[in-house]
């Protein structure tokens, strides 16, 4: 027994597991992005890999991811979901190495003189004391990789879960820059709102002069104090969706949105959205985090199969309990009272009534599921990808069009107005050049915003700036001071990667 130990202890790293390795799944990739693209080259190679909204230059952007990445309550969240995951692999890890527990047990005892016996008591019966001093031992011996692949498997699923993070931060990022384009676009049209106001303000104060010195009418008066009241009622309008997208970013942030205000700063007339240079079709199999989720959760349940493989087979356990027992407590611990127990413990199934064939199948059947939920995703990511560059290319076209559009209506306003003076058209059509003018600078606006958006999309298809290939890290967030993985305002788990991930 003293040979065999040994040889238990240390034969299962060399034995072979039970079940399938793992092997990435082939994937059909194309050569190209259809169409014109902008550029090839590395992806966002003109900003640190992570922080790709800085190809902005918005300062105020900057400053709200950052606040995003501490105090996002979604994002800590995956973290503590992380936590989770990492300390399954860490207690998974512990099935390698031998258990034991001591449990001493100090009792005052009376046996039975009458209870059944092989041989006659006549009477005899102890009362007194008892001192039991045990030792429990148990090690399962993985001849067949059974721990191995639980192992395995618990490490790929904290590898999905980190991969989870990013893909969380990507989402609430993009989040983040959306909604505040859309602001920064709704600044663009409320003072274009409020510039019109002004001007029709002005409109009305000459057509009351004009009625006034009897050279104008009412109607006209009229038709300038509708203008100037409904360019007025759409101040409120747009104040109201900017209002709402304040507050959503406030959610984002993970501030109070009673207290919580991004000042006016509009978007430029001529704003465009950076040039993205967006890489090759495979760089998408790298750096998107939903794609490394899902395929590490394939490579999780694919262990899964090997463990499942293995209740088909007996299972080796060396077992043993020793210590010392004594009904006096000063020889408790002499050597003749010492006991002990050692030996090999084999349970060999038998009839489980179709329980583990039913467990293989439906592991076998949650890694097809997982193997298709891979291949959706990278179908879903080329199309993402296809989409937001159609949008890049045919919102420049539109831009175009729309400035054209801009510059014509401008002037047609100024010859409606020249005309109006001169006394050779009614005020109607004054009313209606000014209406097209606000309604294709509005346009032009949201266009702006629109591509800045659509550049923010881009580049979440792209799958921003996170990268398998780097070392894994989570985001620094600022831990919460209840959280019960805090310790003396000390992260414990919360926001750290270790050594979970390194091969035993």
């Amino acid at each position: 027994m003293r040979c065999l130990l040994p040889i238990l202890l240390l034969a299962p790293p060399a034995l072979a597991q039970i079940g399938p390795d793992f092997m990435k799944p082939t994937t059909n990739v194309p050569a190209k992005y259809k169409g014109p693209v902008w550029r090839e080259g590395r992806p966002l190679d003109n900003t640190s890999r992570g922080e790709w909204w800085k190809v902005f230059k918005d300062e105020r952007l900057n400053s709200l991811m950052t606040r995003a990445t501490a105090e996002n309550q979604q994002l800590k969240a995956a973290i503590a979901r992380f936590d989770q995951a990492r300390a399954s692999a860490r207690i998974a890890r512990g099935n390698f190495f031998p258990g034991a527990a001591a449990d001493p047990l100090i009792s005052h005892q009376g046996t039975s003189a009458n209870m059944p016996s092989p041989f006659p008591l006549n009477g005899v019966r102890y009362k007194g004391w008892s001192y039991d001093v045990p030792l429990d031992f148990s090690y399962e011996i993985d001849y067949l990789g059974k721990v191995r692949r639980e192992v395995e498997g618990a490490r790929a699923g904290a590898a999905a879960a980190l991969a989870g993070i990013h893909l969380v931060h990507l989402g609430i990022q993009a989040d983040v820059a959306t909604n505040y384009f859309r602001i920064r676009a709704l600044d663009s049209e409320m003072a274009l709102v409020r510039e019109a106001i002004g001007w029709r303000k002005q409109a009305y104060d000459i057509a009351a002069a004009r009625v006034k010195a009897g050279a104008g009418n009412e109607l006209e008066l009229e038709q300038a104090a509708t203008e100037v009241a409904t360019a007025e009622a759409g101040t409120s309008a747009l104040q109201i969706e900017r209002d709402q997208l304040v507050n959503a970013i406030a959610i984002l942030v993970g501030a109070n949105a009673t207290e919580f205000r991004i000042g006016t700063n509009a978007l430029s007339a001529g704003s465009s959205p950076p040039r993205v240079p967006v890489g090759a079709p495979s760089d998408l199999l790298e750096r998107r985090p939903d794609i490394a989720q899902a395929e590490r959760l394939l490579a999780a349940t694919c262990a899964k199969i090997g463990v499942s493989k293995a209740a088909f087979f007996p299972s080796i356990k060396l077992i043993g309990n020793g210590g010392v027992l004594s009904g006096d407590l000063t020889n408790l611990f002499d050597e003749a009272s010492q006991k002990w127990v050692v030996g090999p413990s084999i349970s060999i199934p038998i009839f489980s009534g179709g329980k583990s064939r039913g467990l293989m199948e439906r592991t076998r059947a949650e890694y097809d599921e997982n193997l298709a939920l891979y291949r959706q995703s990278i179908l879903g990511a080329f199309a993402e990808v296809e989409s937001s560059l159609s949008a890049m290319r045919n919102l420049a076209a539109e831009q175009d069009s729309v400035n054209r559009a801009v510059s014509s209506a401008r002037k047609a306003a100024e010859i409606a107005k020249t005309r109006y003076e001169t006394g050779t058209s009614p005020y109607l059509e004054v009313i209606e050049a000014n209406r097209t003018l606000l309604l294709t600078e509005r346009t032009r606006a949201q266009l702006a915003g629109t591509r800045m958006i659509a550049s923010v999309s881009l580049m979440k298809a792209l799958g921003g700036g996170w990268s398998q290939s780097l070392s894994t890290t989570v985001p620094a967030a600022t831990p919460d001071p209840e959280a019960k993985s805090v310790t003396d305002g000390q992260p414990g788990f919360f926001g750290r990667v270790k050594s979970i991930f390194k091969k035993k």
